[in-house]
Order: structure tokens, then C-alpha cells, then sequence
């Protein structure tokens, strides 16, 4: 099994969510914020400027099957992508086990 943790564009989750809903049984998405690339911008609030370095992000997190890994990676390339600095990231990290907290039982592929 795999995590895959994508970084992306916040308007872009609830299309990719639904994109990935008849790939994935389930996953986590959760709000960060961040920089890479994109550095940030200025911006003006009550007549006083100041940096924004740390930008708004989505967070989704999915395990998935070794075999599923390649399908996810290509929908969220597919549907996250705008072409533009700050498109986000992918990680994927090897799951060595996973258990249901309910039953204690641990997930196998």
C-alpha cells in the first residue's frame, strides 16, 4: 500500500474529489497553508500593505493499492493542473501497515 499526499490549489479539490470518487473507496482532505515556488504576494488591508508568504493550499491524503498508485497519479495530474506556478505537489510514502481503530484489525491490500 501507499500514501499518496497531493498539495493543490484549494479550488481545485472539490473537482478532483469528485473525479477520484469512483477510483478511491476513501480519503482526508484538510486546509494548510504553504510556499514553494510561488513565494506569495503583496497585499493591502485597511490601507496598509504587507507580504503574503504562506498561501492558502488543500491537503488530500489517499492509500491506496500498489496497483491503483499509477491511475491516481494521472486523474490528479489531469485535474489539478493549470499550467501556472503553484499547481502543487505530490508525495507518495510507503505504508508498512494500517489498522481500523474501531475493530483493531489491521488493513492488508
Amino acid at each position: 500500500m501507499k500514501l499518496i499526499k497531493c498539495i493543490i490549489r484549494p479550488e481545485k479539490v472539490d473537482d478532483l474529489v469528485e473525479a477520484l470518487s469512483h477510483v478511491v473507496g476513501g480519503l482526508t482532505v484538510s486546509e494548510v497553508r504553504g510556499r514553494g515556488r510561488q513565494l506569495g504576494h503583496t497585499a493591502c488591508y485597511r490601507g496598509i500593505e504587507y507580504e503574503i508568504t504562506l498561501l492558502r493550499k488543500a491537503s488530500l491524503e489517499i492509500v491506496a493499492d500498489d496497483d491503483r498508485v499509477e491511475e491516481i497519479l494521472h486523474i490528479v495530474m489531469r485535474i489539478a493542473r493549470t499550467g501556472s506556478v503553484g499547481d502543487g505537489r505530490i508525495f507518495i510514502h510507503p505504508v508498512d501497515e494500517a489498522y481500523h481503530v474501531r475493530t483493531g484489525f489491521m488493513q492488508t491490500e
